[in-house]
C-alpha cells in the first residue's frame, strides 16, 4: 500500500492551468517525484560524499556506510516508502551487484579497488557496495509506481532476459573472450527500437523512447560514479595518485546495466500488466 505522500504525487489536486504555467507545475512536480523516486539512492549517497574518510567513532567508512544503508532500507519498509516484494527484488541487486564487484576487483582482474580498510569486507569488498546496485534497482521500481509508468511495444520477455543475461556475462568474459558490448548495442537498439515508455508527471501521460530512458539513467549513474572515484570511496587504476574523471565508455556500461536492471523489475506481480509486448 502507498503511503500518504505517494498517494499525493501519484494523484495530484486537479489544474486547469495551460500554457507555460502548465509546464511549470508540470516540470516541478516531475522533479518532486525524481526526488522522491531517489530517496534511498540520494540518501547513500549524500552519506558517501560526507562520511569523513577517517570514519566517525572508531568505525571505518565502509562500515559505517554499510550500516547507514541498512538503515536506509528498513526505515523506508516501515514507513511504506518500499513494499516487501519490492525489497526482495533490491537485494537481488544487491547480490547481482556485489558478485559483480568481487570479481572486477580480484587481483586476476584489478578493474578497480577499494583502498580502505573495514570489517566489512568481503575478498577486498565492501559489502556496502552492492547497495550501490541496488539503489538504481529502488529508483526504476519507485518510478513505475510514481510515474505510472506503462511499456509499449517492449520486445518478447524471453528476448530481454537473454539480452539482460549476455550484458551481465559481458562483464565477465571480456577479460577472457573479448569485449561483445558493442554487438550487444546493436542487439538492444534493435530489440527497443519501437519501445516507448508512457509516463505522468502531473495528470496528463508523456511519451519518450525507451531507450533515451536508458541512456539518461545511465548518464546520471556515471556522473554519481565520477563523485564516488573524486571522494576516493574507489579508485581506478588511472586515479591513483590523481583524480582522473571515469571513462565516458563506463555511461554505455550503466545504461547497459540499467537495462538489464529494468528487464527484472518486469517480473513484479504489479508490473507484469503494465508491459505490451510488440507482436
Amino acid at each position: 500500500m502507498d503511503n500518504r505522500i505517494d498517494r499525493f504525487l501519484i494523484h495530484p489536486p486537479a489544474t486547469q492551468w495551460r500554457g507555460f504555467r502548465r509546464f511549470g507545475l508540470e516540470f516541478v512536480w516531475f522533479g518532486i517525484k525524481e526526488l522522491r523516486a531517489c530517496l534511498f539512492a540520494g540518501l547513500f549517497f549524500i552519506a558517501i560524499f560526507t562520511v569523513p574518510r577517517a570514519g566517525l567513532s572508531g568505525i571505518a567508512r565502509y562500515d559505517l556506510l554499510l550500516l547507514i544503508a541498512i538503515a536506509i532500507q528498513l526505515i523506508m519498509v516501515a514507513s511504506r516508502l518500499e513494499t516487501w516484494d519490492e525489497l526482495k527484488a533490491i537485494t537481488l541487486f544487491h547480490i547481482l551487484g556485489f558478485g559483480l564487484e568481487l570479481f572486477k576487483t580480484s587481483s586476476a582482474i584489478g578493474s578497480w579497488h577499494y583502498p580502505e580498510v573495514g570489517w566489512s569486507k568481503i575478498g577486498g569488498v565492501p559489502l556496502f557496495s552492492g547497495f550501490m546496485y541496488a539503489a538504481v534497482g529502488s529508483y526504476i521500481i519507485q518510478c513505475w509506481r510514481l510515474f505510472d509508468l506503462k511499456i509499449r511495444h517492449h520486445p518478447p520477455i524471453l528476448c530481454a532476459v537473454l539480452l539482460s543475461l549476455a550484458i551481465y556475462a559481458n562483464f565477465f568474459t571480456h577479460h577472457f573472450i573479448g569485449d561483445y558490448r558493442w554487438y550487444i548495442a546493436c542487439v538492444a537498439l534493435g530489440l527497443y527500437a519501437r519501445s516507448t515508455v508512457i509516463f505522468t508527471p502531473y495528470d496528463k501521460t508523456r511519451r519518450m523512447p525507451l531507450l533515451v530512458a536508458f541512456m539518461l539513467i545511465g548518464f546520471f549513474i556515471w556522473l554519481a560514479e565520477n563523485l564516488g572515484t573524486f571522494f576516493g570511496v574507489w579508485q581506478y587504476p588511472n586515479q591513483i595518485g590523481a583524480w582522473a574523471t571515469v571513462h565516458v565508455g563506463k555511461w554505455g556500461a550503466w545504461s547497459m546495466l540499467v537495462m538489464m536492471t529494468f528487464t527484472i523489475t518486469l517480473f513484479l506481480k504489479d508490473i507484469k500488466q503494465r508491459i505490451h509486448v510488440a507482436q
